[in-house]
């Protein structure tokens, strides 16, 4: 009897328990405000992961802080468009802006403050709500309160009118993020429609314009219209075609109070027939159903990782981060699979086609994340930059819309392709990659085309010359970088003969070290250091270096580690020298992006991310395990203000998922990550293969940040890193925490990736 009270009794706890773990909903732990301020450059509106649209509020297209349409400092409005960029560094996008006004017709937007000289509209924030897939705000100049929600590829607006026998909608088609449209073309058709198409958009100054096209119905016929030109309005115009001037398209209605008017957007990047089609992803007018598509989307993203806690804020920051770690790559591919090549040709898919590829951000941990919990994805993804190789004769480095932008330096989908490779994902062609990748290698472009600008000289001198090539610094480290990555493809599908050609490049990083200053810095063309002036200055971000200094770009060789730290004689000098990153002086000169300052290691930038994960290679994890916990705890937050930096298209959000969980992987295309410290009690993986990866957390607090034993499947381990195939395989990472450093702890150092090379 009693044997049989207590198996009840177990089964009940464990049921008690299932049900608690099914009870997490992820989604009351989002704030898209998160990144909104300072200089984060996010956007609050409403999207699904990896949408093609983001309706989103603009309230201001010009200004740094300004790259993503909407900055938390603002307290006007100025219209809603469909289409935004997360946390980017350059400003593009904003297209399709709609903006419901009530009372005097107005088709210019105005200043900021004085709103009622054009159509821009004040607002407060209290009347703000953002979650997943849903975006509201209250228009005090109107009266209107305005709702967005999204499918894939359609935006879905719904506005609440006062009563007014002047009631407009206008259709900014000049209105653009960090520009203005080139050309716009649109047209009414009939009582409910407007057609039309944009061209404009030169991200980081350099990319060619890219064309959008849309369809946009209303569910009420519009009882008048017209255009307007360069701000003079023309009552009864149907059509408007202009070149580099401001223009748009309005319609009218009379409404009653509570009256709401829903609007559908539909966009393609190759006609308006499929702009057409993809409209019929949202066959009805029920907004709210489209909000809870939204929203379930979101939460089955978002429940790939599980994580317990009783610490509100940090799961806020926790699953913000994993949220904005699900904008982007964005999908680019029709609903029929067509898309437009970046040679202008259209193709079609039978796989999902991405663009908003920041590479120079995103290899760092975006995508080692999706290995991890998003592979099917990161396939297509890869799939996708396969395609624009062979459809415009390279990889691309940073990518947007159908368009190579010549932004950042560097090879890094090297990086992506190799890690997918080296982790055995499987489903792309290996040979058309190693294709690829072997002319970023050897191959440098003479043309428009980023490639490796300077690897001739690279290949010639085995460093890229500073009085030949800007930034030569910054590119030689990570063309040595990106060599690792690419010999170990080369390794693994046997072209010997590149493997020792690369992996020896691989180690060209050292050509550039100083020993007399202890500093990776510039040499010309004659073999001698240059420097700003007389005296060198390890602070100074300019020509030698990218958005950065010598300071975090010293420890940019996160394929030979140990070959860095010899580099310094000893690990203790290498010690000192970590050390004296983290303490010293935060003065730096340069540009405006080198942020989240600790000493001279900037967290808002993305050269240094793995710096704190290095003290784990000299036997002194604690020192990591301290320096990871400050970060998360002081540089991440929960309000518009949480961000430190540029959210850079995931990689900042990314960098806190992998840290909170309590591993980084410190170099792409190798199957290793470093341990940190755990930030929750308990967090699940769930991964794609149908098995758990458990993380614990034994007495863990904010005060007890070291780890004094870790144990893997109930086996402990003396070893701060773990393997890709552990992680996959399923089971239990548990750590035991303490407040006091365990020095012991970590002595297995990583593996030199010199000797295990290639995997």
């Amino acid at each position: 009897m009693k044997k049989g009270y207590l198996s009840f009794l177990l089964f009940v706890i464990f049921f008690l328990c299932v049900n608690f773990a099914g009870s997490i909903d992820p989604i009351r732990y989002v704030d898209p405000f998160i990144g909104t301020a300072e200089h984060g450059h996010t956007f609050p509106g409403a999207c699904v992961p990896f949408g093609m649209v983001q309706p989103s509020p603009d309230t201001g297209t010009t200004g740094w802080d300004w790259c993503s349409g909407y900055h938390y400092s603002d307290e006007s409005i100025m219209g809603f468009s469909q289409t935004h960029l997360s946390g980017t560094g350059a400003a593009d996008y904003g297209e399709i802006m709609l903006m419901p006004i009530v009372g005097e017709l107005k088709v210019i937007p105005g200043p900021k403050k004085n709103t009622w000289f054009g159509y821009r509209s004040k607002f407060k924030h209290y009347t703000e709500e953002a979650k997943p897939g849903y975006y509201s705000v209250y228009l005090d100049d109107y009266k209107i309160k305005v709702e967005l929600t999204a499918s894939k590829r359609v935006a879905f607006h719904r506005y609440t009118f006062p009563k007014s026998d002047k009631s407009y909608v206008l259709l900014d088609l000049f209105h653009r993020i960090g520009d203005a449209s080139e050309k716009v073309d649109a047209r009414i058709v009939g009582k409910d429609e407007i057609v039309g198409h944009i061209t404009g958009g030169h991200f980081c100054g350099a990319a060619k314009p890219h064309t959008v096209y849309f369809v946009i119905k209303f569910s009420k016929p519009f009882e008048k219209f017209g255009a307007w030109r360069v701000f003079l309005p023309l009552p009864g115009r149907k059509e408007i075609s202009v070149t580099k001037q401001p223009a748009g398209l309005y319609v009218g209605f009379k409404t009653e109070d509570g009256e709401q008017i829903l609007v559908k957007i539909g966009i393609s990047y190759v006609s308006i027939e499929g702009a057409k089609k993809n409209l019929e992803e949202i066959p009805d007018w029920d907004f709210d159903r489209v909000v809870k598509q939204a929203e379930e989307a979101w939460r089955r993203e978002l429940l790939k990782i599980e994580i317990y806690s009783k610490d509100e804020k940090n799961l806020r920051k926790f699953y913000t981060a994993l949220y904005h770690s699900f904008i982007h790559p964005s999908l680019f591919s029709d609903i029929n699979g067509e898309y437009i090549g970046p040679d202008d040709r259209i193709y079609t898919s039978e796989y999902d086609h991405y663009t908003i590829f920041s590479i120079w951000d995103t290899f760092r941990a975006l995508h080692p994340l999706f290995t991890i919990i998003q592979p099917e994805k990161n396939i297509d993804m890869i799939k996708s930059l396969l395609d624009i190789y062979e459809q415009g004769g390279w990889l691309p480095k940073w990518y947007k819309a159908n368009r190579y932008t010549n932004c950042m330096i560097g090879t890094h989908a090297d990086s992506v392709i190799a890690d997918a490779i080296v982790k055995e994902l499987k489903g792309f062609d290996l040979a058309k990659a190693y294709e690829a990748l072997r002319k970023d290698a050897f191959e440098e472009d003479s043309g428009y085309y980023e490639s490796r600008r300077g690897l001739t000289y690279y290949m010639k001198f085995g460093y890229i010359p500073a009085d030949k090539v800007r930034e030569a610094t910054s590119k030689t480290l990570e063309f040595t970088y990106d060599d690792f990555c690419v010999a170990q493809v080369a390794k693994k599908l046997g072209f010997e003969d590149d493997y020792e050609i690369l992996i020896e490049r691989s180690r060209n990083y050292k050509n550039l070290f100083d020993p007399y200053t202890g500093f990776m810095r510039g040499k010309d063309s004659n073999g001698d250091f240059v420097s700003d002036g007389s005296n060198f200055d390890p602070t100074i971000a300019y020509n030698y270096y990218t958005e950065g200094n010598a300071w975090q770009w010293t420890f940019f060789a996160p394929h030979d580690v140990y070959g860095l730290i010899n580099l310094f004689g000893s690990e203790r000098e290498f010690e000192r020298k970590l050390d004296e990153l983290f303490s010293t002086s935060s003065e730096v000169k340069g540009p405006p992006d080198i942020t989240g300052l600790i000493g001279q290691y900037a967290h808002g930038n993305e050269p240094s991310h793995h710096i704190p994960y290095l003290y784990v290679y000299i036997g002194k994890a604690w020192k990591t395990q301290k320096m990871v916990r400050y970060i998360m705890d002081n540089l991440y937050g929960d309000t518009p203000a949480g961000l430190c930096g540029n959210e850079d298209c995931g990689q900042m959000s990314a960098w806190f998922v992998f840290s909170a969980l309590g591993f980084y992987p410190v170099c792409p295309g190798t199957p290793y990550y470093i341990l940190g410290s755990p930030l929750f009690e308990k967090a699940v993986i769930n991964l794609p293969n149908g098995k758990k990866f458990a993380i614990l957390a034994e007495n863990n607090s904010k005060k007890n940040i070291y780890v004094q034993k870790v144990y893997l499947n109930g086996e402990e381990i003396n070893r701060a890193w773990i393997t890709h195939e552990e992680i996959l395989s399923g089971g239990t990472l548990k750590f035991i925490m303490g407040d006091e450093p365990n020095e012991n702890f970590g002595k297995i150092l990583p593996p030199n990736l010199y000797v295990s090379a290639s995997f």
